[in-house]
């Protein structure tokens, strides 16, 4: 089997890969067989020559290759027919603008595996860049507080190499006695509290966090049965909301008028309600003056203040509760908002190495055993020119429907 490494032509530009030259190595050690080829990429962090310097074939050409598999989502145009493509493709939640992706791929006969369906059979996440879009995430939202109120200056994100000088900058900063709530317990909320542990931020419980008053920088975690609870005051279980999130509203207020930042980083079911709401913003008692939505849902997602998605060029910007409007990030009267959705782009040697870490421990050895615990099967978006039957719910989605 011949496997080609994409080069990544989304723009903006992005720098991460899947495999770097070590782990390719490590991967053509481990399986005889099996063949790889990285294509020729001017932006790569890892450059041509790291790749050639370990014997490994860089070409402009990958149409002999059997799987591709790269990190952004690939140009229509630039799709090779017949083959396998594994990439985030954007389209399981039905998102419009990747209509036209999915409906290449299935004009296109080629079997589309997206690394964000790669799952266990439980439905645990395989893959991801969610640990590091954490990371990047909460550095940018302490970053946010520090302009907004004056109080230091800190460089960017893509100006770093690794996490550890994104902590090793937010301990030389002096914090006020802040409070922090970090929604999730996953990947992403894992990656968030990598940094705030790292930079000596007390955890505390919620209990004290809503009834406690600090001399130092403190934050809380909470999840999703601590931000909803049930309408008709019955109780609430997590797989009640999941089962009937129409049933739930948010209880997030109690938290948004003790919280001086929220760093968002969990996963949001559709059709589940909004969390921190326009309402609770322009409430008198809000004390929450800057937002990390790290998982960024913008279209009808549950944090009203998320306009847009930001960017790394431009990350902050500021939400006018009254007007419901954007402003200048700086503006008196905003929750200034870091909201960008390519977090991970911004430390992408990091990002790259994790990410290589897991797909040759967990997801390469699928293509040589026969993909003996279904990991493959399960993750299949498009193969045969159909979707397939886990997915046939994007039907009316690829028909604009």
């Amino acid at each position: 089997m011949k496997i080609g490494i994409i080069k990544e032509r989304k723009s903006p530009p992005d720098r991460r890969v899947v495999l770097t030259p070590n782990q390719i190595t490590k991967a053509l050690q481990n399986h005889s067989t099996l063949e790889i080829v990285v294509e020729s990429s001017d932006i790569r962090i890892y450059n041509d020559q790291s790749y050639i310097d370990q014997n490994i074939e860089v070409s402009v050409d990958l149409h002999d290759a059997d799987v591709l598999i790269g990190v952004k989502e690939v140009p229509v145009e630039n799709l090779i027919p017949n083959k396998t493509y594994l990439f985030f493709s954007h389209t399981i939640k039905e998102q419009e603008h990747n209509r036209k992706l999915l409906k290449g791929c299935l004009e296109k006969n080629i079997r589309l595996i997206d690394h964000e369906t790669l799952v266990e059979a439980n439905g645990t996440r395989i893959i991801g860049f969610g640990r590091y879009a954490g990371i990047v995430g909460a550095y940018n939202t302490m970053r946010a507080f520090g302009l907004k109120y004056e109080l230091f200056t800190l460089p960017k994100a893509e100006t770093m190499l690794h996490k550890e000088d994104l902590i090793k900058r937010l301990k030389k900063e002096f914090f006020p006695p802040i409070k922090i709530v970090v929604t999730g317990n996953g990947k992403v909320a894992h990656g968030i509290i990598e940094i705030l542990n790292g930079m000596k931020v007390k955890k505390v419980s919620i209990d004290h966090f809503l009834t406690q008053k600090y001399d130092i920088p403190v934050y809380t975690q909470i999840e999703t049965m601590d931000y909803y609870k049930r309408i008709d005051g019955l109780e609430a279980t997590k797989a009640d909301f999941y089962a009937n999130p129409e049933a739930y509203t948010s209880n997030f207020e109690r938290f948004s008028k003790v919280a001086d930042i929220l760093i968002a980083g969990h996963f949001h079911k559709h059709g589940a309600p909004k969390i921190l709401t326009r309402e609770m913003l322009m409430a008198t008692d809000n004390a929450i003056k800057v937002v990390g939505d790290v998982s960024c849902d913008v279209d009808h997602g549950p944090i009203d203040c998320t306009l847009k998605a930001s960017t790394i060029a431009d990350p902050f910007f500021g939400y006018y509760p009254k007007e419901n409007k954007e402003v200048e990030f700086d503006h008196p009267a905003a929750i200034t908002v870091m909201s960008v959705d390519n977090l991970p782009c911004e430390l992408p040697r990091d990002a790259s190495e994790g990410f290589g870490e897991v797909f040759l421990e967990r997801v390469l050895p699928a293509f040589f055993n026969n993909d003996a615990d279904g990991i493959l099967k399960r993750a299949t978006i498009t193969e045969n020119g159909k979707l397939t039957p886990r997915f046939a719910y994007l039907q009316d989605y690829v028909d604009n429907k």
